[in-house]
């Protein structure tokens, strides 16, 4: 009989070779489209069953170290992100509490991150208001400019994590490979509005 940490981590590996997809906070099996939670401390993505997305639903839920990620999806007319210092065409930038703004792109390793200039920020707000509504930590503007894509939104910091969840997934090669842009394409062509 196997014991000890050998035992736990077979145990772990026969756990994530399920399909169903579980409640990070009860573990509960729950469907593919569930909510989400923001872990304030770490940036942490959790997913969440619905009797636990409920007792986030209020702003003062667990003294705010866990925050339910809203739903709000708004498609934009073109939003000029050259001045943020874009490296890439893909890319979200977060509105922290503190008033500065985290500059994400995809990559195979994850997001890379930089600050955002603040005034050209606030040039790029001043030209696109509803951005002036992001709500801090919680929301972003997720941008598409790639291969001569035009995608520009505000959506809940849950889908950028899921767009470099696809890029990292599917990446091939230095360039990426064949399958990376069509998973890009597929994500922003399923993104809905929604207020």
């Amino acid at each position: 009989m196997t014991s000890g940490a050998l035992a736990r981590v077979i145990r772990s590996a026969a756990e994530r070779r399920t399909d169903a997809e579980r409640c990070d906070l009860c573990g509960a099996d729950i469907p593919s489209e569930h909510r989400h939670l923001l872990g304030t401390s770490g940036e942490e993505v959790l997913c969440a069953c619905r009797p636990c997305s409920l007792l986030f639903a209020e702003a003062g839920a667990s003294e705010g170290r866990y925050r339910l990620v809203p739903r709000r999806r708004v498609r934009l007319p073109p939003v000029g992100t050259r001045a943020l210092g874009v490296p890439v065409g893909l890319a979200f930038f977060v509105r922290r509490a503190d008033g500065t703004v985290t500059a994400h792109y995809p990559s195979p390793a994850g997001a890379t991150r930089w600050e955002a200039d603040p005034v050209a920020w606030r040039d790029v707000v001043a030209d696109c208001p509803p951005l002036a509504t992001l709500e801090p930590d919680m929301e972003a503007l997720l941008v598409n400019t790639a291969r001569s894509a035009q995608e520009h939104w505000i959506t809940p910091i849950d889908d950028c994590f899921r767009v470099v969840a696809a890029v990292r997934r599917e990446w091939r090669g230095l360039s990426g490979g064949s399958r990376v842009w069509p998973a890009v394409d597929q994500f922003f062509a399923e993104l809905t509005e929604q207020p």
